[in-house]
């Protein structure tokens, strides 16, 4: 059975609550983006269980779809792939370094996250797509692949940064604007060299078994609110971020109050055998 075959996309649509009209433009683009991006949360259950979670288009919809659940960067994206190129985009995975929190150059970490490339008709850019980073910096709308610009997208400001390094293609570095302090902090570095599903595969497998992986050590679940709000759950801190760039921050020191949390404010259902604080 072919992707198409296995993908809903009146389903997605209804998900995620896009009602707009069903064009490759870029209006629809930056649409079916922001409606991904504040419906589905970002979450690392099933890595925490021991498991990789499947990228099958029929496993990504009844789990993100149909399911109340969220996923991390290769499913999210995976999931906004399929609809876009349902809708009639050309669409190219990308893969780039997280330099957000390393210390190192932005060769000291592995490629793990996924992106997209998207060629709209009648831009003079093509698009970079990505509704799977976890992190406050995340994009909400897609931004054109040109350096030197800034990009207001629903409350938060981006930029492309040129990154000098010796290979044979242009390095590019995602980074935002700090609400309160008004630095840009870089998020993560890429080229467009196309990457295709088996490569996914094999980075999602990597980042969801290796025992070093961040992602198999503690739940770490993202999710913005239409109001702009941004709430976050490392381990068992939870911080909870304004519009205005400020934050609050507790610990959840009880199993009850960590799954009620979860459930209700990241609208997650907790799957069999995932000890949110253990």
């Amino acid at each position: 059975m072919s992707d198409k075959e296995q993908y809903d996309l009146d389903a997605y649509l209804d998900r995620v609550g896009f009602k707009g009209e069903r064009r490759a433009d870029l209006a629809t683009l930056r649409g079916v983006h922001l409606a991904h991006s504040l419906t589905l949360p970002f979450e690392n259950l099933d890595p925490v269980r021991g498991s990789a979670p499947s990228l099958d288009p029929a496993d990504l919809m009844a789990k993100m779809v149909r399911g109340r659940r969220g996923g991390y960067c290769y499913e999210h994206n995976t999931l906004l792939r399929l609809a876009l190129e349902a809708l009639g985009f050309r669409v190219t995975p990308l893969a780039g370094r997280v330099v957000l929190g390393a210390e190192g150059p932005p060769g000291s970490r592995p490629r793990t996250h996924a992106m997209l490339r998207v060629e709209v008709a009648g831009e003079p850019w093509p698009y970079l797509a990505d509704v799977g980073f976890g992190a406050v910096g995340a994009l909400l709308l897609p931004v054109p692949l040109a350096a030197g610009t800034e990009y207001e997208g629903a409350g938060r400001r981006h930029r492309l940064a040129p990154l000098p390094h010796e290979g044979p293609l242009e390095l590019w570095e995602l980074q935002a604007r700090d609400r309160r302090t008004g630095e840009w902090t870089g998020q993560y570095a890429f080229t467009q060299e196309p990457f295709s599903a088996p490569d996914l595969e094999v980075f999602n497998w990597f980042v969801a078994t290796h025992p070093r992986s961040p992602f198999t050590r503690r739940p770490y679940l993202q999710r913005t609110l239409p109001d702009g709000r941004h709430l976050s759950l490392d381990g068992p801190l939870l911080t909870e971020t304004l519009p205005d760039g400020t934050a609050t921050e507790r610990a959840l020191t009880r199993e009850t109050e960590a799954r009620q949390v979860v459930e209700e404010r990241f609208g997650i259902a907790v799957p069999a055998g995932v000890t949110l604080l253990g």
